[in-house]
């Protein structure tokens, strides 16, 4: 594998604040073109990651480079391949959305300023807003605005750092549409999170902050993978024999099925219930053995995947 495909590459990095270390020697490896999400509860050092990896704070030990230069050795050159977008849109409400984004391309000094932001009005969908103040403006429109000031110098690297904190849910799909839109046209994402279901949807790879350490990484699938299939999903042809099944299976945590099996759309499946068990072949057979001794007949029986949250919770050390 080539270094090249690697546009971040951090090395040992560590940070403290007086007494309190914040990182303590974190390893990251970022694809060029692909979506990254660090995902950490609030405190676990996630902005302070960014903060580093943008110039805007010196680590205290540890090395990093973006786009093949050093954030410390080489920070010009670090800024002219990255933006950054923060936790709360940073937009003049008194200047226009137009007017917004060309003041950005005049400090870029680009000789196409104007042409630029109508083509970032008609890509983030705001030309019927161009010309009204950005304080009229709903904060999934703000947000995309936002967005769209950091794109004006055609960045290769976006760090987007709880880009949807606040937003209504339907603002937080639309922005989800438009992350994964960056992306498709090669640029690549760093995107910091503490909403599981976010780095579920949106990342090719996920790595997981917890008081200043990386406690695990992979993709979607690959982090899930770490922790034993042990949850089974029956599905019964009547609610009676849904309650004989939990008699029947007395000892066992049962819960009920929310969403299809190995998906999760949140919704409780009709007449079908969770098993827990260790994910040995044993457990499974005797819940098996146990419904087939009571003569309960079974619609259909899926293992299910672990989901992102119980990763989550496992690796942080929450999990019961």
């Amino acid at each position: 594998m080539q270094q090249t495909e690697y546009i971040i590459e951090v090395t040992n990095l560590e940070k403290s604040f007086k007494d309190l270390r914040v990182l303590k020697g974190v390893n990251l490896r970022v694809k060029k073109g692909s979506i990254f999400a660090l995902l950490g509860s609030n405190g676990a050092g996630k902005t302070t990651a960014v903060r580093i990896l943008s110039t805007l704070s010196r680590a205290d030990g540890g090395r990093a480079t973006i786009c093949g230069h050093d954030v410390v050795r080489q920070a010009d050159a670090v800024r002219g391949c990255i933006s950054l977008t923060g936790q709360y849109a940073a937009v003049d409400e008194i200047l226009t959305g137009r007017e917004n984004l060309r003041l950005i391309g005049l400090l870029c000094h680009l000789p196409n300023a104007k042409q630029r932001a109508d083509e970032l009005l008609e890509a983030f969908r705001l030309e019927d807003a161009a010309d009204r103040r950005a304080s009229t403006y709903s904060g999934g429109m703000r947000r995309r605005l936002d967005i769209a000031m950091g794109l004006v110098g055609k960045p290769e690297v976006i760090f987007l750092d709880e880009p949807t904190t606040g937003l209504d849910p339907q603002s937080r799909l639309a922005m989800w549409e438009t992350v994964r839109g960056l992306a498709d046209s090669g640029i690549t994402i760093f995107l910091t999170t503490q909403y599981l279901d976010e780095a579920e949807y949106l990342a090719d790879h996920i790595a997981i902050l917890h008081e200043g350490i990386i406690t695990a990484e992979g993709t979607p699938d690959e982090l899930k993978a770490v922790l034993p299939q042990g949850s089974i999903q029956l599905d019964f042809r009547n609610r009676a024999d849904v309650e004989r099944a939990r008699a029947a299976l007395s000892g066992y945590r049962i819960c009920k099925s929310t969403g299809e099996a190995g998906g999760g759309n949140g919704e409780v499946v009709e007449n079908a219930i969770d098993v827990s068990t260790d994910g040995s072949a044993a457990q499974f057979a005797d819940v098996l053995i146990r419904l087939d001794k009571e003569g309960i007949p079974l619609a259909r029986f899926t293992q299910k995947q672990p989901s992102l949250e119980e990763v989550f919770l496992t690796t942080i050390g929450e999990k019961q």
